[in-house]
């Protein structure tokens, strides 16, 4: 038997050499993807990565700590103006704005995480959503932030590098996605995250064995808030152009939904949820040119429906895959993972 004798053995990245070969196999696979791929599914590839980015930091709140968010839009919105706006103003570099803009984001998180000590469930939720939509607001009433008109981004330039194209934008998404969920991995391995475990499953007994309720709490909603503000970040700059409009409260809903159907506590889930239903969000939203599907739902809404809310069709399969995963599988999609690998490492018994 493999004993363990320190927890941060469970940092490692690599424990056996099966996991080297398929991270190695993955590695290989992202790097010859953009050489491969079309303009369309380079973009939608980084739209997917912004996607996991913001999950992984909205379940260390939701699925580590226990707390509820439906604010999430609000950080990813600081974050993307905050960019924008430390770099055509303050002249500041891609790296340094990216990373002063979440830190912005995290500082907002923080205060939020106020509240958290004394709220729970839905009253935390509405407080969340309250916030989330008070940011979009504000930032649509500041002529700084270009009022409802938006922003355009500034041309990105990092070093003798000019990045233009989707292809571009590939190379400098995915290094930062990795190495963020790497961080993530390893921050739930670690004190902070067998805290925050402690604080979901039995908030009372945690206190009791003297984990600090309001600073780690309050620590989650930072670190969920800086993952969003560096989505946030990226996002301005894969979109090229944001406005207040953006952020609504259905992008935070999509968010949470994402934790869900991916998997409470799992980091990987939070990636397949964010691929999923990124994915769907995508192909969805041109429903009506899917060969076949979009020609009998044209006909079908013509004969029965108002032909202007097919698109609401995609809100029904999201919500459809949500009540099927909670009734068959709580875990969401790494629950499904588990089952598989169990069951082939017992096969044929």
């Amino acid at each position: 038997m493999d004993m363990k004798r320190d927890y941060y053995e469970d940092v490692q990245l690599c424990t056996s050499g099966v996991v080297v070969f398929w991270l190695v196999a993955l590695l290989i696979g992202l790097a010859a993807f953009p050489f491969l791929a079309s303009s369309y599914t380079l973009y939608m590839a980084n739209f997917l990565a912004i996607n996991v980015i913001v999950v992984i930091g909205l379940n260390i709140l939701v699925g580590y700590a226990g707390q509820v968010s439906l604010g999430h839009a609000g950080f990813f919105a600081i974050g993307a103006y905050g960019t924008v706006i430390l770099m055509s103003e303050a002249q500041l570099p891609f790296f340094a704005a990216l990373v002063l803009a979440a830190l912005i984001a995290a500082a907002f998180g923080f205060l939020l995480g106020l509240p958290a000590l004394r709220l729970e469930g839905p009253y935390l939720a509405i407080a969340t959503l309250g916030f989330g939509l008070t940011i979009t607001q504000i930032i649509g009433r500041i002529e700084l932030f270009g009022g409802r008109q938006g922003l355009h981004t500034p041309d990105l330039i990092i070093g003798p590098w000019h990045l233009e194209s989707d292809r571009d934008f590939y190379f400098l998404l995915i290094p930062i996605t990795v190495l963020l969920a790497i961080a993530a991995r390893n921050l739930t391995k670690t004190k902070i995250g067998r805290a925050l475990i402690a604080i979901r499953d039995a908030e009372i007994a945690a206190e009791t064995l003297g984990v600090n309720i309001m600073g780690y709490k309050t620590l989650a909603f930072a670190i969920s808030a800086f993952y969003a503000g560096i989505g946030g970040g990226l996002f301005a700059f894969v979109l090229r152009f944001i406005e207040p409009e953006i952020f609504t409260l259905l992008m935070s809903i999509m968010f949470l939904a994402m934790v869900v159907v991916g998997g409470l506590g799992s980091i990987m889930g939070s990636i397949t949820g964010a691929c999923l239903l990124g994915w769907l969000d995508l192909q969805l939203r041109n429903i009506l040119e899917i060969p076949y599907l979009g020609t009998w739902l044209e006909a079908l809404s013509q004969e029965w429906f108002s032909i202007t809310g097919v698109s609401n069709i995609q809100l029904i399969v999201f919500g459809t895959i949500m009540v099927l995963i909670m009734l068959f599988e709580p875990l969401g999609l790494f629950g499904f993972w588990i089952r598989a690998k169990k069951y082939w490492k017992t096969w044929p018994f």
